[in-house]
Order: structure tokens, then C-alpha cells, then sequence
């Protein structure tokens, strides 16, 4: 394997039902029937960060007069569920499994310890990672980017809707172009979404190389890790 430690971040919208909103229990199972044949078939140390956005988004307080940092708090409550349901999936399918969540939750979760998570990798567990980076105004992009730096990651897989990384988007212009290879400095210039800002730099500073991928295509993820052609590969 050319990356030995690998990081999935998941939209909170794979958990949802068609419209990607609520909880579809069903939905965990296939997603954790899919990261269990990538650790059974891979030799790798593999980590979760997912989001919430299928039960609520911290923006989507939006122009209502609601406090944002709380609006923010209930987003990362979200990823616990989140987690909760992935969790109990990959367990069912006897997959060693730890969730940690930075929001304080003993009685679901254990605290994030960055020790103990590298203990559970180490002892080829699934570590799954919620409650964000713990703190409002950051992204579930931006806890996917810390938690890699902190474990010491080799490599960052983002799962989205589309197939990679477009210089427009491609929902709206058919003749959008897909970027099989970009450096960290050619997708600032170019101004494309690869992560916000926040979790990019972080990534960039660090050396994270990141793959941006559709999630309909995560049972071919092997060929990403075996450094062969798949997404969109930023570093």
C-alpha cells in the first residue's frame, strides 16, 4: 500500500434518507458493509470523520435569531448520532470499532485522547470521530483535517457527490473540466472548493495529501490507496 494510515471524512447526508434528511438506520449498515471490506481487503489504519448535516447544520441558523454557537453545538451533537449508528453497524459485522467524540459524552462515546486513538489504530480498530473539533465555527472538513495531523495520517479521503475536484460545477456546467491531479498552491489560485479554508491550510501546511472522490464509488477506494488513478488527488 502506498499510504499505510487513511482518514475517510463522510457528508452526514449518506446517513439520511433520499433527500439526504433524517436518519435512515438502513443506510449505516451499507456504509459500514462497505468500510469493513476496505479494512478486511487493505492493510491499513483506518479513521472516520462524519458529518451531521442529515439531522442539522450550525448554518443553517442562518438569518434567524438564533445563537450561532449553539446553532453550531447541535451540528456536532449531530455527528455523535451520527456515529452512534456507524458504530453499532461495523460492530454487527465484527469489526473492532471505537468511537471518540470531542464533544464530552462518557456515557455513548470515549473523549478524544490523541494517545488512546493512536492505541486504538495501533490495535487495528476502526476509529470513528465526532462531535467535530469540539469548538462552533468549525467545519466537520476542518476536524477531518485536524484529526489527520494529529494521528499522523498519510493520506485524507474525501467522499462527496461528484466525482472529484472541477474547475466549475459540474451540476450546473456539463462541460466542466475533472482534475485527475492538482498541488495545494494551483487549487488556492484556481479558487476550487477542494475543503474550506480553515481545514485546507491545515492540510497544506502539513503535507496531507487529500482525495476527493464520489462516495458511489468508495468499494473501488483500494486503487486510491495503491496510489493508482481514483478522484481528484491534491497534494
Amino acid at each position: 500500500m502506498k499510504y499505510k494510515r487513511v482518514l475517510l471524512k463522510i457528508s452526514g447526508e449518506i446517513f439520511g434518507n433520499e433527500e439526504g434528511k433524517g436518519v435512515s438506520l438502513s443506510s449505516y449498515m451499507n456504509m459500514a458493509k462497505q468500510i469493513a471490506d476496505i479494512k478486511k481487503k487493505n492493510d491499513i489504519d483506518l479513521c472516520v470523520v462524519i458529518g451531521g448535516g442529515n439531522i442539522f447544520r450550525g448554518r443553517q441558523a442562518g438569518e434567524e435569531s438564533f445563537d450561532m454557537a449553539v446553532a453550531h453545538q447541535m451540528g456536532m451533537v449531530s455527528t455523535v448520532v451520527n456515529g452512534l449508528g456507524l458504530q453499532e453497524s461495523l460492530e454487527e459485522l465484527g469489526i473492532s470499532t471505537r468511537m471518540m467524540s470531542a464533544v464530552r459524552m462518557d456515557s455513548v462515546a470515549e473523549p478524544f485522547l490523541r494517545r488512546k486513538a493512536l492505541h486504538h489504530l495501533e490495535k487495528g480498530r476502526i476509529v470513528i470521530f465526532a462531535g467535530g473539533t469540539g469548538n462552533p465555527f468549525f467545519t466537520t472538513d476542518t476536524a477531518a483535517a485536524l484529526r489527520a495531523c494529529e494521528v499522523n495520517c498519510d493520506l485524507i479521503l474525501k467522499a462527496t457527490n461528484v466525482d472529484g475536484v472541477y474547475d466549475s460545477d459540474p451540476r450546473k456546467n456539463p462541460d466542466a473540466k475533472l482534475y485527475e491531479k492538482l498541488s495545494f498552491q494551483e487549487a488556492l489560485e484556481k479558487n476550487l472548493n477542494v475543503m474550506d479554508s480553515t481545514a485546507f491550510a491545515l492540510c497544506s501546511d502539513n503535507q496531507k495529501p487529500i482525495i476527493v472522490f464520489n462516495i458511489k464509488d468508495l468499494k473501488n477506494v483500494s486503487k486510491a490507496l495503491k496510489g493508482e488513478k481514483f478522484g481528484t488527488l491534491v497534494s
